[in-house]
């Protein structure tokens, strides 16, 4: 069976070290009880559950924006899923990979809902909050200077001080991520007092990143990731649930000895969380009081981007 020094490092420690943002409802926050939940902790768990054989076996580093991908070039995380953007900059300055869109979105505003404001060219010569280590700043100059308009960001180190300066009226707007956005509103003393503009103005491809001295490990957390995308596909084709989960582990299964993993990795990654579509709608969907639309995240069938890459 292949392996390798991160897989090594991370079963003999007995659980993988995910960085994830400081609390973002909907992607990773932390309960009273101290549990995290969200779409980027669950990812985190797939990849538990296929190495370690236990999707709880996580050891969570939460790190400011800036800090996202530094704390996993530094060695303190195996792998990052903490509503990061998947751009050639941060590859290109950092030693570190992304192996995979774990939500497509777009930067967004949120407003007071009696402001007035419905389009993003009425923010114009305003204060906005932003979160540093983020790319909303070069987002707001790039979409407000091609139109000769200019808005002033007001960087803040956390997401709970970014809030902090919207909610208390330092700042007209809130710019984030709109999937990141729906969670922050939800934090609000009135989410209702409060909306989201429909407009985007940048690209955002949240991804899962790890570091690049091991291309094997990168493949492995990969694949963990395309799983929960193509057991998703095969459910929709099959209509019989079980059937397809048993098939897509059953085909991803037969490759886990040459990732360095069991025959039985897929199994456990879709017990421990199921499919993409899972992923979402048990912590973006209506149930959840965020209810944010799948949009460019339905499977490509249903005119989204997420492709079902063959595991075969």
């Amino acid at each position: 069976m292949t392996t390798t020094p991160t897989l090594d490092a991370v079963r003999e420690r007995g659980a993988l070290r995910a960085v994830v943002s400081r609390g973002i409802r909907g992607l990773s926050l932390r309960d009273g009880d101290g549990r995290w939940s969200g779409l980027d902790t669950d990812v985190a768990r797939a990849v538990a559950a296929a190495v370690v054989g236990d999707g709880e076996a996580v050891e969570w580093v939460p790190a400011d924006p800036a800090d996202r991908l530094t704390r996993l070039a530094a060695g303190d995380a195996e792998l990052t899923v903490s509503n990061v953007s998947w751009t050639l900059g941060r590859e290109a300055s950092l030693p570190v990979l992304f192996a995979g869109v774990t939500c497509y979105d777009g930067e967004g505003f949120l407003v007071r809902a009696d402001s007035g404001v419905t389009r993003p060219e009425q923010l114009a010569g305003q204060r906005v909050a932003v979160q540093a280590g983020t790319t909303s700043a070069a987002n707001l100059a790039s979409w407000y200077g091609g139109r000769g308009l200019a808005v002033e960001p007001v960087a803040h180190a956390t997401p709970a001080k970014t809030l902090a300066a919207y909610a208390d009226g330092t700042c007209a707007a809130y710019v984030l991520d709109r999937v990141a956005l729906a969670g922050e509103r939800a934090a609000l003393k009135d989410p209702a007092a409060h909306r989201i503009l429909d407009e985007a103005i940048s690209r955002e491809p949240m991804a899962a990143a790890v570091r690049d001295d091991d291309a094997a490990w990168f493949r492995l957390c990969r694949w963990v990731l395309q799983l929960l995308v193509s057991a998703e596909h095969r459910v929709g084709e099959l209509g019989e649930r079980d059937k397809a989960l048993a098939q897509a582990a059953e085909a991803a299964g037969a490759h886990g000895p040459a990732v360095g993993l069991d025959e039985d990795w897929a199994a456990r990654v879709l017990a421990a969380v199921g499919t993409y579509a899972d992923v979402y709608d048990r912590n973006l969907g209506p149930a959840t009081g965020l209810a944010v639309p799948r949009g460019l995240n339905e499977l490509f069938t249903r005119g989204g981007l997420q492709y079902a890459v063959p595991l075969d």
